[in-house]
């Protein structure tokens, strides 16, 4: 079953990447996820009602209900914290350090609070991933985008660890999708209170808004987003956050390789691709 959930966690990894990329040429990260999530929120309950018809009708715990709550809050700031990391610095900067940093909470917490063993040759394979995002993260520990950034890195390891308890309380599916429902929810009454608050100062924008992404490009990037993390309650279902989280995390290495090989980024590129060896050794290491 841990091959299965590192599997899973490695086609959301894949997803993750390419959305992360498609949300920062959108020209307004936050915009982007408030429609992006929205529509998904409506295609994963046209897919859980039909699931729900045909599963015998499963009902949610009541415990369950109030972690979707808490990871919905978590999930909030995280994407206004990625956004503002996003309008602050560039994606080969940002993208690392707050997928970077995120693992090595969640390995904490899955170790110390959740109680969670693993074998040795799974702990070597955790701490050659680490090893391997840190020497990826690390380079690019600088500038206005580091602190929100890190931050970012904070409230993904705080809402890992919820879901973790979340998904076996209840099927992952069924707490998926109330999940993206109210975090749709919170991202529709955010945006109204920054609309109305905006309308209060009555001042013009220093800079005009850039246009908002067409509801088809954010359907793209909400089935992108949302079945990433989909697919990654359904890893944390069946094996422990101390594997999940570090394996979730291996775009960090796409991303420092493509920067490497294609945008010619050659600053620290041996030990970015030093990374990516440890980080795929580990990978293998945690499935078998």
């Amino acid at each position: 079953m841990t091959a299965l959930a590192i599997g899973l966690a490695l086609a959301a990894a894949a997803l993750h990447g390419t959305w992360n990329v498609l949300v920062k040429v959108s020209g307004d990260p936050m915009r982007t996820f408030r429609r992006a999530t929205v529509v998904a929120a409506l295609i994963v309950t046209l897919a859980a009602f039909v699931a729900w018809l045909f599963s015998g009708r499963p009902w949610l715990a009541p415990a369950a209900i109030a972690l979707a709550a808490v990871s919905a809050v978590l999930e909030l700031a995280y994407l206004f914290l990625l956004s503002a990391a996003y309008r602050r610095g560039e994606l080969s900067v940002v993208y690392p350090i707050a997928r970077g940093s995120a693992p090595l909470l969640a390995v904490g917490a899955g170790l110390g609070i959740l109680g969670e063993k693993l074998t040795l040759s799974q702990l070597v394979g955790v701490a050659l991933l680490l090893l391997g995002i840190l020497a990826v993260t690390l380079p690019q520990t600088s500038g206005r985008a580091t602190v929100p950034a890190l931050l970012t890195g904070v409230s993904i390891a705080a809402y890992s660890a919820v879901d973790r308890v979340g998904v076996r309380l209840s099927p992952p599916w069924l707490y998926g999708w109330l999940l993206i429902v109210l975090l749709a929810v919170g991202l529709l009454i955010t945006g109204y209170l920054e609309t109305r608050l905006a309308r209060r100062r009555s001042r013009p924008p220093d800079h005009p808004e850039p246009a908002p992404v067409r509801w088809r490009q954010a359907a793209v990037i909400g089935i992108f987003m949302w079945g990433a993390y989909l697919m990654v309650l359904a890893a944390l279902s069946i094996a422990p956050l101390s594997v999940v989280a570090p394996v979730r995390e291996t775009a960090i290495v796409a991303v420092a390789v493509w920067g490497v090989w294609k945008l010619r980024e050659r600053r620290g590129a041996a030990v970015k691709l030093m990374g990516a060896g440890a980080t795929l050794a580990g990978v293998a290491l945690l499935a078998f």
